[in-house]
């Protein structure tokens, strides 16, 4: 890592672990305005580094989320405390490698330097002086650079002799194995309300009345805003716009290649270094030894690797003539290409396309007007403004302009029709935040329209009384009780299920042959009689966890292997619905098929991981906790103040 905060290789590497500054044993300085931050033990943070650490931070949320971030809210979501929290572990092993005495020559130094393609040349060799300009454009002076890698390397030696024993106990592996691949034999029926006995009973309006008091929040009138808006969008606009044949015709033609195209075929390209080897490798497939991907496997590619796309005959060149013979998706060649001979996997036929000028004339007038009445509304912007500006009421831009007036009664869970305007997130964003007297602003829309609002009203929350939801209440009861009975019914018949399969009661044959025999008797005793076996419902043998059962809400099969005798059943309320289950019998995982071990090797693989995380995690604390870890708030606080 590096001898002041932390370098994007670490970070590469130690991208698993992002740890707050709690329980790192950090203090605050009492004042100061250095140009470092912080410290671990001797090893120093600087503000430089921060920046550059929390400006990587938001580019890797940028790039996982698509949002871009202002610094004020990478802060708000701890971004800062992230970048943070990264610099002080590197400084704290790098500040440990310093006491152990753990270094690397110049030689691993030179070699990363060299081989990073960052500072490559044109040729794709290592170009120094894009080296020294690359350097220099992020503030990095080249010693400091040299020395952080040094200590990167110094870092990973101590990081992977501090894991490397850390492996998942076999005995924890097994255990989670087993649990994972056990199946089970089942029966299951669902209880709707046929089953009930007796229908439903008439509420009266007292039960209705209480039903609805004690479940307010059922039939309670969200927050209402009352809106008056004024829009235009393109599709407003598009019957009004003109657009003469000619211009028609010259995005036609602009755009020829969309609408006439050749024969193409979906194409994928092994090369080969001899003919020999590519009509070898064809002979393999015909005799269907292997087929195109395990080819392409043996070679260390996949079939992203290879893949051309779609391709015309004019395309492939000289090969084109062997794969537009195939008539069916197929493997054609040897046939040759520029970089040698090859195989050619062809994968789909793709007809010609040929949309005349006739054909296409209404889709290109709809998309050629609805790009004009774009540019008009953007040309027109600035005069909406001026109009706001000056006064005048979205009445006024209603009666004067393109702008259509409208009203809405807006709440946060009504997300209002398709073609509405509450279906624009810009809008939904600025009608939950808009206030009783906020100046009119214009605000853009996705699809290029404007729009303004204004807040005439707040009808907030309330109990919508009894008389008007009446039928609501009434059906909300009925489901809720239905529920109720067949939940009391469903127990009624799992101890009877329960009973059926259980031993009967009363002595066993075993039990009373001595007394017989005492007394001179000959007679064996009866057998004992199970009770009437009620309908277990469905039968699924060998399900997994995890499995499927067709219309059955997957609830219900995980808490089928919460069951835990064979002969029990369960009551299961799934989506509200009502489900017994009965567990029939268990079947251990067999740990010896081949899926088996793949999910072993994933056990393994990820319980070792997560344990490694923990060591980590452990260790840099307490090497944190011995040298000390300080941060000078006054000076965090001014890098940040630079970043706005």
């Amino acid at each position: 890592m590096r001898g002041k905060g932390k370098s994007t290789i670490v970070w590469l590497l130690m991208g698993m672990l992002v740890l707050g500054l709690g329980g790192f044993g950090v203090t605050n300085f009492s004042g100061g305005s250095g140009a470092d931050i912080g410290a671990v033990g001797d090893v120093e943070i600087s503000a430089p580094e921060y920046a550059r650490a929390l400006r990587s931070e938001m580019q890797d949320f940028t790039a996982r989320t698509g949002r871009q971030l202002s610094p004020d809210e990478a802060r708000t979501i701890g971004i800062d405390q992230m970048a943070m929290s990264r610099l002080f572990t590197a400084a704290a092993l790098e500040d440990e490698a310093n006491r152990l005495g753990i270094s690397v020559g110049d030689k691993v130094v030179g070699e990363q330097i060299v081989s990073s393609p960052a500072f490559a040349g044109l040729d794709g060799k290592f170009d120094r002086a894009r080296y020294a300009d690359t350097l220099n454009r992020e503030g990095i002076r080249e010693p400091q650079f040299e020395h952080d890698l040094r200590m990167d390397e110094a870092r990973m030696i101590l990081q992977r002799a501090t894991l490397a024993a850390v492996t998942a106990p076999a005995a924890v592996t097994e255990h989670a194995l087993g649990w994972i691949l056990e199946t089970r034999d089942i029966h299951w029926r669902e209880l709707t309300a046929d089953a009930l006995t007796a229908p439903i009973a008439e509420p009266d309006d007292a039960t209705l009345q209480a039903w609805h008091q004690a479940n307010a929040d059922r039939f309670t009138r969200p927050e209402t805003r009352k809106i008056t808006y004024a829009w235009v969008t393109p599709e407003m606009l598009e019957n009004s716009v003109q657009v003469d044949d000619q211009a028609l015709r010259d995005l036609y033609d602009s755009r020829k290649d969309e609408f006439q195209q050749p024969e193409r075929r979906m194409v994928e390209r092994l090369v080969f270094p001899t003919d020999a080897a590519a009509a070898e490798a064809k002979a393999r497939i015909d005799r269907v030894e292997v087929n195109f991907e395990q080819l392409a496997a043996e070679r260390g590619l996949t079939l992203a690797d290879i893949d051309l796309g779609e391709v015309s005959q004019a395309d492939l060149g000289a090969a084109g003539d062997a794969v537009f013979a195939l008539d069916q998706p197929g493997v054609a060649g040897p046939a040759p290409s520029n970089l040698g001979p090859a195989l050619y996997s062809m994968n789909a036929i793709l007809e010609p396309v040929n949309v005349s000028f006739e054909d296409a004339r209404d889709d290109l007038r709809v998309e050629a007007a609805l790009d004009r009445a774009r540019r008009q509304i953007d040309e027109q912007t600035a005069s909406f403004s001026d109009m706001l500006a000056g006064g005048s009421a979205l009445e006024d831009l209603a009666r004067d302009t393109p702008m259509e007036l409208g009203t809405i009664d807006w709440t946060n869970d009504n997300p209002g029709t398709p073609d509405g305007i509450s279906a624009y997130p810009e809008f939904r964003q600025h009608a939950a935040s808009v206030h009783e007297g906020d100046f009119p602003e214009l605000f853009t829309m996705e699809d290029g329209g404007v729009f303004t609002l204004r807040l005439d009203a707040i009808e907030p929350a309330a109990l919508i009384p009894f008389e008007e939801v009446r039928d609501r209440v009434e059906q909300d009861w009925r489901q809720n009780e239905t529920h109720r009975q067949l939940l009391a019914l469903a127990e009624e018949q799992r101890v009877a299920t329960e009973a059926a399969v259980a031993p009967a009661l009363g002595p066993t044959p075993a039990a009373t042959a001595p007394v017989a025999q005492a007394v001179g008797a000959t007679q064996q005793a009866p057998a004992p009689v199970a009770p009437a076996s009620p309908d277990k419902g469905a039968e699924v043998k060998a399900l997994a966890r995890g499995g499927f059962i067709q219309g059955v809400p997957q609830d219900v099969i995980s808490q089928a292997f919460q069951i835990a005798e064979p002969g029990e059943t369960a009551v299961i309320d799934a989506d509200n619905r009502v489900f017994l289950v009965t567990l029939d019998q268990i079947h251990a995982a067999d740990t010896k098929a081949e899926q088996a071990q793949q999910i072993r090797d994933g056990i393994t693989n990820s319980q070792s991981d997560s344990l490694r995380q923990d060591v980590f995690e452990y260790y840099t604390r307490a090497l944190q906790a011995r040298a000390g870890a300080t941060v000078n708030q006054t000076a965090v606080d001014a890098a940040n103040a630079q970043m706005q």
